[in-house]
């Protein structure tokens, strides 16, 4: 009897799951995302290092992202801690390779993953980058890569 009802609350899910997913179902880009980080700065247009790992002294970070093949349609950057959506940034792009970033200001006490996820028009995922915010005083420090 139990495992009767477990099979029917197991086929209940996946079918509220399945038409969930059949509700949201996304169609591949024509264009694609060649570069997506988080950085420090902006110089030129471009990033100048890339943050894997920030200790929570500093207080912004940019997401940096090179866009191709996706002109005449609108992306987004939704930055999210710890799943929840903190902040959108969208952008028109207008040429075959179009790079944009956005800013977000750090709350210092908001240690943990954080993720940008860039969406397309429709809010289809189209790319997904995580870093780690963490307390300066855990020893763990910043692992940034110079790319200069």
């Amino acid at each position: 009897m139990l495992t009767s009802r477990l099979i029917l609350l197991c086929l209940g899910l996946s079918v509220a799951v399945f038409a969930h997913a059949e509700a949201r179902l996304c169609e591949p880009s024509e264009g694609n995302i060649a570069r997506a980080m988080f950085t420090t700065k902006i110089d030129d247009r471009e990033p100048v290092d890339r943050v894997l790992i920030l200790e929570n002294k500093t207080p912004q970070l940019y997401f940096f992202s090179d866009l191709r093949h996706l002109q005449g349609q609108t992306v987004k950057h939704r930055w999210e801690y710890e799943g929840r959506v903190m902040k959108e940034k969208v952008f028109k792009v207008q040429g075959p390779r179009w790079r944009v970033y956005s800013l977000n200001k750090l709350d210092k006490s908001m240690v943990g993953r954080w993720t940008v996820v860039i969406t397309d028009q429709d809010d289809c995922p189209l790319k997904a980058v995580i870093f780690q915010y963490v307390k300066s005083n855990q020893g763990e420090g910043s692992a940034i890569i110079d790319l200069r």
